[in-house]
């Protein structure tokens, strides 16, 4: 792969000459103090880590598998509380934005609008982050080959937003199943942007638990490190201090306590195949 352009994103730098960076936090915000636990932790161990890391969480997940599943504390809440993290951790925030009436109080607040993968053709959505002035991470859907997200790129810079990220999150591999082609990251890098790899969501088993997703969580590692030495600029990951416990998408979390060992390598794996980059 390689080096792609180089996008600022609040005190992190990604893509381009930028060292390998992560975007990690919970599926949901469960509350504000667990969302503050985990920020609080991550912002820790970015420090420690020497590592650049965007906190991520949903205020609103709305598209969870059964109508009874916890979804999040809603727009104006989820906002307050996302705002409260960047006050009290100083780490830039993503979110996902589901609708287009949503956008503007989302970029009053983040740094990082994203697009959730079933919505990644829907063009007005699209535009109205491209026009939002923040950073938009596009998920790839699992119905896209990679080649159709130059449409969903253009799409966005064409309202002169060029602070694009694109993350790859698994391919439908039949019913309820997921499987990652690695060539999907070197073309998706083709497109100039910086790319992302989401270890979290590949891993997932797409209702395979009728009422729920479920997982694979010991692929995590394998397929994050494979990403890696193929030469992504940063790693998502969901992490959970207790997956089990986890409102949504425990079942394909990283637990909190593996998040260093795991950063560790892929840090290593990066210096040698980035070797463009600072660090």
């Amino acid at each position: 792969m390689a080096a792609t352009r180089e996008i600022s994103i609040g005190t992190v730098r990604i893509g381009g000459h930028s060292p390998f960076a992560m975007i990690a936090g919970p599926c949901v915000i469960e509350s504000e103090q667990h969302a503050l636990f985990i920020a609080g932790r991550l912002r820790d161990l970015s420090r420690e880590l020497e590592l650049p890391v965007i906190f991520k969480a949903s205020y609103d997940k709305a598209n969870r598998s059964s109508l009874g599943s916890y979804r999040g504390p809603g727009l104006r809440e989820g906002l307050r509380i996302l705002a409260e993290v960047k006050r009290e951790t100083d780490l830039p925030v993503l979110t996902d934005v589901h609708e287009v009436a949503q956008v503007e109080a989302a970029a009053e607040v983040c740094d990082v609008l994203q697009v959730p993968a079933f919505l990644c053709r829907q063009t007005d959505l699209l535009l109205t982050v491209g026009r939002s002035g923040r950073a938009v991470n596009v998920k790839k859907g699992q119905f896209v080959s990679p080649w159709e997200m130059a449409n969903v790129v253009e799409k966005v810079s064409s309202t002169g937003n060029d602070r694009i990220l694109i993350t790859e999150r698994g391919t439908m591999f039949g019913y309820q199943n997921l499987v990652v082609d690695m060539r999907s990251l070197a073309v998706l890098a083709g497109f100039g942007y910086p790319v992302i790899f989401d270890a979290t969501h590949s891993v997932q088993l797409p209702g395979g638990e009728k009422h729920r997703s479920g997982g694979q969580p010991e692929f995590i590692e394998p397929l994050a490190r494979a990403a890696a030495a193929v030469g992504v600029d940063g790693v998502f990951v969901e992490v959970h201090e207790n997956p089990a416990a986890a409102l949504s998408d425990g079942t394909n979390a990283l637990p909190l306590e593996s998040f260093a060992p795991l950063a560790r390598k892929l840090v290593q794996l990066a210096a040698l195949v980035r070797p463009w980059s600072d660090k």
